[in-house]
């Protein structure tokens, strides 16, 4: 039994570029809520957070970026070099970062809870969980996935996958082991067998939302599902055409990296919105709605729906990226509380750091705040 009461917790780990945080997006596919400490540890060292002082303190400014911020990557060419250095950085977050995952637990709505962290054994997290989830892939394709993903060098990336234990240390613990180095639907059906046989819950639905004056528009929007993926690919192919069109294969694969949500008229999906949830920042990157449909009834009932489950996962911002002509709808904007802005503009360093990785080419982007207070806010 995890140490959270009335909670199924889930710790789910693996070393890097395993796809540990592709298994946590089916996880909260499922119905899971999903805890990033990761993120969490980057939010503990930002300018003005409990950890930033002290780290700067211990390593000097030579981390430090013409921002004042901490470069991450210098103070990994450092701690991946000295497991000493390793072990004092550790010290510094790992408390900060317990404290964070403790209080968003016992804030979650949902029964069931996924902590995903690299360092989920090692810092003895795996203990107060109710099941021990690692996810495993060949070290080649480790490699792969850091050359590509993150951008580093070969030797950068041996250098990392060097500093951690061997993946048999964490599998012999394992209650599931997730093996991640086939299709999203290969690794899908593993996480689903697995839910099945250990989570005492049923998967969770989206009950469908009716627009106001649904009884004439016939709208509701609900939640995609891999189910839904040759529907989603026919309608951006017909809203979006490109070459070569989108396959239902390609769209499954965009769920370990998204969420979807459908609107339907009766039962024909006419449009559809693409955001994922990521260190408690909500970013929408797609949005395609038949031109036939009401645009404000249609938009309205997708945002607001959108906000009400990124919501549910606690996200302190919404990011919603689109063309500059559907920006130009400003009333329908300023009517649901969006601004446009840019991400330097952002007040919190993990909302830029959200718009930079996640804003498309040629958007523009709306911002919204969604909760006052913030997690391991700076001081």
């Amino acid at each position: 039994m995890s140490q959270w009461p009335g909670k199924y917790v889930i710790g789910l780990t693996g070393n890097i570029a395993t796809g540990k945080s592709v298994v946590r997006r089916m996880l909260e596919h499922l119905g899971a809520y999903g805890i990033d400490a990761d993120a969490l540890a980057h939010r503990a060292i930002a300018r003005g957070a409990p950890g930033y002082q002290p780290v700067v303190d211990l390593f000097g400014r030579y981390i430090l970026g013409p921002d004042g911020e901490i470069d991450r990557r210098r103070l990994g060419k450092i701690v991946f070099n000295d497991p000493v250095a390793l072990a004092n950085l550790e010290r510094i977050v790992h408390p900060l970062v317990a404290q964070a995952i403790d209080f968003l637990v016992r804030r979650a709505g949902q029964p069931v809870v996924v902590i995903e962290a690299i360092k989920l054994v090692e810092a003895n997290l795996h203990r107060a969980c109710d099941s021990l989830w690692v996810v495993y892939a060949p070290a080649e394709v480790q490699l792969a996935r850091l050359m590509r993903t993150r951008g580093l060098t070969e030797a950068e990336a041996r250098q990392r996958m060097a500093a951690q234990p061997p993946q048999e240390q964490k599998m012999a613990l394992a209650d599931v082991i997730i093996r991640n180095a086939g299709t999203f639907e290969e690794t899908w059906k593993q996480v689903v067998t697995a839910w099945r046989r250990l989570v005492p819950v049923a998967e969770a639905g989206t009950p469908a939302v009716e627009a106001a004056g649904g009884e004439r528009l016939a709208l509701n929007v609900v939640r995609g599902r891999p189910r839904d993926a040759a529907q989603i690919a026919a309608l951006i192919n017909r809203l979006r055409p490109q070459t070569p069109p989108l396959t239902a294969d390609d769209i499954m694969a965009a769920f370990g990296e998204k969420a979807f949500l459908l609107l339907r008229h009766h039962t024909t999906l006419q449009g559809v919105i693409g955001w994922q949830v990521e260190n408690l920042v909500a970013r929408t990157t797609d949005i395609l709605l038949e031109p036939t449909l009401p645009l404000k009834s249609a938009l309205t009932l997708l945002i607001q729906e959108m906000e009400r489950a990124s919501k549910d996962l606690q996200c302190e911002a919404s990011l919603v990226f689109v063309p500059p002509e559907l920006a130009r709808q400003e009333l329908i904007w300023r009517e649901l509380g969006y601004a446009l802005t840019t991400p330097e503009r952002l007040e919190a360093l993990a909302w830029q750091e959200a718009a930079r990785e996640s804003m498309p080419p040629g958007t523009v982007m709306l911002f919204k705040k969604l909760r006052q207070e913030r997690i391991l806010r700076p001081i």
